[in-house]
């Protein structure tokens, strides 16, 4: 699964540009066709990440191992271990835009990189609330046999 966003701050909302979903086939000569993503998978996805979003922060407060749930979650939900990823996260400009990488990514969510200096931990000021919705046209969620394309708002207080 591949998760693509894209936003602004102000009022805290952030535009969901793209969650695609993909299934890996299995090597053979002939791969086994892959199923249809339901919207039921693209929902659990985005709720996931929303969840995710609110446990980082909370296990950093508890003093926990938040880097080690932050690192779940990108593999989870985050396709970088088998494709490119387009990530743009909430907060990063310049020359960190786009996070193409895992460690740019966690960097984004927990900050502590040298790399990415300006990083502070946008999961780690510790929402409390995190939702979304998809609702960016009158078929918020496009399925397009394996990959599956959705626009919206994610709601962060």
């Amino acid at each position: 699964m591949r998760w693509m966003s894209s936003s602004s701050i102000p009022g805290l909302v952030m535009a969901v540009v793209a969650v695609a979903l993909t299934a890996a086939p299995a090597p053979a000569a002939d791969p086994p066709a892959r199923s249809a993503i339901t919207e039921t998978e693209v929902n659990a996805a985005q709720q996931a990440w929303c969840d995710g979003l609110v446990k980082i922060g909370k296990v950093h407060k508890e003093g926990g191992d938040y880097k080690a749930v932050a690192g779940q979650l990108i593999d989870d939900l985050y396709d970088y271990k088998e494709g490119k990823v387009f990530f743009k996260p909430t907060l990063a400009f310049g020359k960190h835009t786009f996070r193409n990488t895992r460690d740019g990514a966690l960097s984004y969510f927990v900050g502590g990189n040298k790399d990415f200096p300006k990083d502070t931990g946008f999961a780690l000021k510790e929402w409390v609330k995190v939702r979304y919705d998809n609702n960016a046209a009158e078929n918020g969620i496009q399925i397009h046999g394996d990959i599956a394309i959705t626009m919206g708002n994610v709601y962060l207080t």
